[in-house]
């Protein structure tokens, strides 16, 4: 069996910045190999028009508030940030991390979030065409900046199913892909993926495999492993449910045991 990783992220969404921050540093002390925030400017569940925090901002805070885990946006939206500008913020929070960003990003799908912040929402076609035009200028404006992420490169994450073109778009640009359960779903759209690498002619393996589990899964985390997870990444609201990150870091020491 294969070692996996296991990470946490936490929702920015009907908590304060100090509970925020606490949560952070206990997630990082529990042994997470990653931790995450989300890009939305509105809750997505629960009071509609709750406490929310803009995520890069906060993002900046979790790099000085943990000093191993590696950390990122789950994912941040395409629409909301100019791709060079998106280039640079990744890779200054990268330098304040010291080389422990993840560039996670996705073509948005929520719509209060244009509405409300003046971006045209469209059509989901459109925002992929955005994210295809999107990540070669991303990746050209990382190799132009000066000074350079520290790491190298610096790691892009595309999450989304979407067969035709998301993971399309994975095999030729991501070094991770992040997914949903459940887990003959996630399997399905993991051999999507391998058959978009072949075609472009790319290792399979060189893409890690994360998925997006809850609390209520994690007595069937050999399904999302034997259907190709090689990351989990459980999601958590306030109130913190540090007792599931303690289950989930266990699960990773349990089955590294026996690999």
């Amino acid at each position: 069996m294969a070692a996996i990783r296991v990470g946490v992220q936490l929702h920015p969404q009907h908590t304060s910045y100090r509970s925020f921050a606490d949560a952070v540093r206990q997630v990082e002390a529990l042994g997470v190999d990653s931790i995450w925030n989300w890009d939305h400017f509105f809750p997505l569940y629960g009071p509609a028009d709750g406490a929310h925090f803009e995520a890069w901002t906060l993002l900046t805070a979790m790099a000085t508030l943990t000093s191993r885990a590696e950390i990122g946006c789950l994912v941040t939206c395409n629409s909301y940030r100019n791709p060079h500008l998106l280039a640079d913020m990744a890779r200054t929070v990268d330098h304040i991390s010291g080389g422990r960003l993840i560039l996670g990003i996705g073509a948005g799908w929520f719509q209060r979030d244009y509405d409300e912040y003046g971006y045209e929402f469209g059509t989901a076609p459109d925002r992929l065409r955005a994210l295809g035009r999107a990540l070669p200028q991303i990746k050209q404006r990382l190799e132009r900046l000066n000074p350079p992420p520290l790491r190298q490169p610096l790691p892009i994450l595309i999450g989304g199913g979407g067969e035709k073109v998301t993971l399309k778009l994975t095999a030729q640009h991501a070094d991770m892909w992040n997914g949903f359960g459940p887990p003959e779903r996630y399997r399905h759209k993991n051999q999507v993926l391998d058959n978009w690498c072949r075609e472009f002619g790319r290792d399979p393996a060189t893409i890690e495999r994360t998925v997006s589990v809850g609390a209520g899964d994690l007595d069937n985390l050999d399904a999302f492993v034997d259907a190709g997870a090689t990351h989990i990444i459980l999601g958590l609201g306030e109130p913190w449910n540090f007792g599931a990150v303690e289950r989930l870091v266990q699960y990773r020491e349990t089955r590294g045991s026996h690999v």
